[in-house]
């Protein structure tokens, strides 16, 4: 990983880049994300916040947000579907749906020829 400690999200990074040419970046200092080509699919803040993510879910954002780990994204995001969730505490999500979440944002932004082997 680019960061020098060991980040509170670095188990669901490891996953989101096990995705068709997925890759790190560090765009705004230390706020970790996951890429595909140029676009973001998964936000991980960074290393000093709690452990939270943001990811864009066409599907599955009215059940993310009636969850009480979940709201809409900041800044304006919210409103294109972005989630932002809080993955440690009571009521977090499991494993398996966060990697669920992980893969329905890559899909929404990745190109179709990547994606479509992931539906």
């Amino acid at each position: 990983m680019a960061t020098s400690r060991k980040h509170p999200a670095a188990d669901l990074l490891r996953f989101a880049l096990t995705l068709p040419e997925a890759w790190e970046d560090l765009p705004w200092e230390e706020d970790l994300v996951a890429k595909v080509g140029k676009k973001v699919f998964v936000f991980f803040g960074s290393a000093a916040r709690p452990k939270t993510m943001g990811v864009k879910l066409p599907d599955s954002a009215p059940y993310a947000l009636s969850l009480s780990c979940c709201e809409p994204a900041g800044y304006g995001l919210g409103r294109s579907g972005w989630v932002t969730v809080h993955c440690d505490g009571n009521g977090a999500p499991d494993t398996e749906l966060l990697h669920e979440w992980i893969v329905e944002s890559y899909c929404a932004v990745a190109p179709k020829r990547l994606s479509a082997s992931l539906r």
